[in-house]
């Protein structure tokens, strides 16, 4: 194992959280080891300041519970200790073992592999040696002992950082096969660090992309968010794209891509304009980027149902449910996202509408802005809406009255009743 002594490198103690410098010392203090790990130590090597910070530990999660009343142990596949410090949360892990070594009895117990090699649990501990040996990433598997201020590595995780490139540890099939979620997280990290991928790694990952079908729906929603809602969504696009890993979370809008520019051109626009609100502190929903990865996939069944004589709300509707109930099946989709993602397609006919009183009032609509921001993607995407964009643009700033003023049909006198 690497040494790097503190003058080697630039980690500053003022720089980590308190209430992680406080887990690490009781854990000292008391006997065992205590080691800032991943991503904290890795931010902190290259500059940044990391918001997350998780200790590693040769303590079980019930001995680390003992020392920490605010603590709760989590998890069942991976079992682990939230430590509580007001609104912070110090992640610790026990470190990881070899799953043939030891007491084989005992090992089965807490270590389970399906047939095809998935990682089912995992619960055997080891020591720090084999614990950076079981990470997923080289870059993500060094270590900071905040007593005598060393940094260390068993992986070579310090060149891979300099030389900007992930690089999955031992051989990449096989650790894909043990979590195929692996793959997600090099493309995820080549996108946020803006770093290469590793040629071994790389070349893995066509391989083994099927084995991401092994994955339970839920646990693949949860690495949407991870993938799209962090701020380099366009840059994680990209990646899925490259290699051929978003047919396996969304093939339905895959198999609408290979024809259809104006679609990809929609959803490359909106990680654009995601990665945008995020950066400048805005809301962002999953609603509304689901929108946009299914947006193919809906606009081409609305238009084959319209064609076998549905009428174009009715057809919408339709195709919405279609959509939903086949991406369920590979990423689930909680109904608080997927029912106002709905709404926002069907808002898109609902804006072709210029008059009328609802028309008018459209504009105080709580969906209206998702549906307008969605629509000028459209437009900025290729499709042609009729400038529908430049008008409800300059429509919404006007007040209600002279909202209803213009919305009315030419030759149409007010209803006095509405005066």
């Amino acid at each position: 194992m690497k040494v790097i002594s503190r003058d080697q490198h630039c980690i500053s103690r003022k720089n980590i959280s308190d209430s992680a410098l406080k887990v690490m010392s009781r854990l000292r203090s008391n006997g065992y080891q205590g080691y800032l790990v991943g991503g904290a130590v890795r931010d902190l090597l290259l500059g940044k300041h990391p918001k997350d910070f998780d200790i590693a530990t040769d303590a079980t999660p019930e001995a680390v519970h003992a020392l920490f009343r605010n603590s709760r142990i989590i998890g069942r596949r991976f079992r682990i200790v939230h430590v509580r410090f007001g609104r912070e949360i110090i992640e610790v892990t026990t470190f990881r073992g070899h799953h043939d070594s030891g007491d084989k009895t005992s090992s089965a117990a807490h270590s389970r592999q399906s047939e095809s090699g998935l990682l089912l649990r995992d619960n055997v501990f080891g020591t720090l040696e084999e614990d950076a040996v079981r990470r997923d990433l080289t870059v993500n598997a060094l270590y900071y002992d905040s007593g005598n201020f060393e940094v260390f590595d068993q992986v070579g995780g310090l060149q891979d950082l300099e030389k900007k490139r992930i690089h999955i540890i031992g051989e990449p099939a096989v650790r894909f096969r043990e979590d195929p979620v692996r793959m997600l997280r090099v493309l995820r990290f080549a996108a946020k660090l803006e770093f290469g991928i590793e040629q071994s790694t790389a070349a893995a990952i066509p391989q083994c992309a099927e084995l991401l079908r092994e994955i339970p729906p839920a646990r693949l929603f949860d690495e949407f968010l991870k993938l799209f809602l962090a701020g380099y969504a366009a840059k994680t696009m990209a990646n899925l794209l490259e290699y051929r890993l978003l047919e396996h979370l969304f093939p339905g809008t895959c198999a609408h891509l290979d024809d259809n520019t104006q679609g990809l051109a929609l959803i490359r626009a909106a990680m654009v304009n995601t990665d945008k609100r995020i950066h400048q502190g805005k809301h962002v929903t999953p609603a509304f980027i689901l929108a946009a990865i299914l947006w193919p996939v809906v606009a081409a069944l609305s238009k084959k149902l319209q064609e076998g004589g549905d009428a174009p709300m009715v057809a919408m509707h339709k195709a919405g449910q279609q959509a939903v109930s086949q991406t369920v099946q590979h990423v689930a989709i909680p109904k608080r996202f997927s029912q106002p993602m709905r709404e926002i397609w069907e808002f898109q006919l609902r804006l072709q509408r210029k008059q009328g009183r609802k028309a008018a009032e459209l504009v105080d609509h709580r969906r209206f802005r998702a549906a307008y921001d969605f629509l000028l993607l459209r437009e900025q995407a290729g499709e042609d809406t009729r400038d529908l964009g430049a008008w409800w643009t300059q429509f919404q700033t006007l007040p209600f009255e002279e909202r209803l003023a213009q919305a009315q049909p030419q030759g149409k006198k007010r209803n006095p009743r509405h005066s």
